[in-house]
């Protein structure tokens, strides 16, 4: 199987099946003298970890994990980081049904069409679980841009029909739905009642967004810096749609309305507004990138569902097991992982894109 590496200088490989012994990451292209610690990652993988609510599957895993190379005396050595979470609460035989069958939904015909076999038990490489790799890289890679000062505030803005109406960053972390409104959260909580009441699922929006980052990420052509941020971002299972700024919303406005002026405040160049996102011609320019991942509905619903099996035959089936009635919450954290991904690696790759900067480096040595 190919393309499980994202990045170019900064990378991450993830590894590993939903059923399997262990899922993990090998993030190469880390600076040497990072401060790293199991916390570190043990604090991004509890914000996606299972059975945390009602609202989230009951497998119960504690997603511990271990830093197997690449950190001495907590410090990074510029070295390969591997890093591993073993898989303790498999239950291989809830998806004995779908052995021989297609699940509505999933990648279980497609994945069956391109390699003639697959890993039925949880969707194997193509389940959500594969995303500890990323979270786990993600949060090496926050930790470098904190370093920098850009900061990432991310959350679900809505949930089925249920919208924010403000943001309280302070909210995020106290309910179930990392809604940054509480009444918005209450009538999420509602929502989703109803909905697992008939056995249905649901879907939602999580928004990104990123401060101090600086002007001049990003290629002009094929490398633009939005258009990997969606790479990354659509790369996840479970996302039908990024938007960058205004998004969808810029086919009814004006050039007049939607174009970002520039003025000069406190002695530098800022825009008077942020339509574009952070991200013009496919470059930063130096305000808050905004990025929002458009998810599906969870496809595992236990309602009978038409399908096929892989000999031809029509049924019908029912998924049972252990299952999200909504993805959105425990993806707010991997959506905020790619970025971080992807704003470090456009970080390092642009540090030899000006002579300049590449002679002033070097002449302090």
């Amino acid at each position: 199987m190919g393309k499980s590496t994202f990045g170019n200088t900064f990378t991450v490989t993830t590894w590993g099946e939903s059923h399997g012994k262990a899922l993990g990451a090998v993030i190469d292209g880390c600076p040497a003298g990072l401060s790293l610690c199991e916390e570190d990652i043990q604090k991004y993988l509890n914000r996606r970890k299972p059975g945390q609510s009602r609202f989230t599957t009951a497998r119960k895993e504690d997603d511990l994990v271990e830093i197997l190379s690449g950190v001495f005396e907590g410090r990074t050595t510029g070295t390969p980081i591997s890093i591993m979470v073993r898989n303790t609460d498999q239950r291989s035989r809830d998806y004995g049904n779908i052995a021989t069958s297609y699940r509505p939904g999933h990648a279980d015909y497609t994945f069956d069409q391109k390699y003639g076999f697959r890993d039925y038990r949880g969707g194997g490489r193509s389940s959500a679980r594969e995303t500890i790799g990323r979270v786990a890289a993600g949060a090496i890679a926050s930790k470098i841009l904190g370093e920098l000062g850009i900061r990432f505030c991310t959350y679900s803005k809505s949930i089925g029909s249920v919208s924010i109406s403000h943001i309280d960053p302070e909210e995020i972390n106290r309910n179930a739905f990392y809604m940054p409104d509480a009444e918005a959260a209450s009538k999420a909580a509602a929502y989703l009642e109803d909905c697992m009441s008939r056995k249905d699922s649901a879907g939602g929006v999580v928004e990104c967004r990123i401060t101090g980052v600086p002007a001049g990420l990003g290629d002009p052509v094929f490398g633009k810096l939005d258009a990997i941020l969606a790479q990354a971002v659509m790369s996840i299972g479970a996302v039908k749609a990024v938007e960058i700024g205004d998004g969808t919303a810029v086919t009814s406005l004006n050039g007049s309305t939607d174009n970002d002026g520039f003025c000069m405040k406190d002695g530098n160049i800022t825009k008077t507004s942020n339509h574009a996102g952070g991200i013009m011609g496919g470059i930063s320019d130096g305000s808050e990138i905004i990025l929002r991942a458009s998810i599906k509905p969870t496809p595992s619903i236990s309602q009978p569902q038409q399908t096929v099996s892989s000999a031809g035959e029509e049924l019908s089936l029912e998924i049972h097991g252990r299952h999200d009635p909504i993805i959105v919450p425990r993806a707010v954290v991997v959506v905020e992982s790619m970025c971080a991904l992807t704003i470090v690696d456009a970080l390092f790759s642009n540090m030899s894109a000006r002579m300049d900067r590449v002679k002033e480096f070097y002449s302090e040595l």
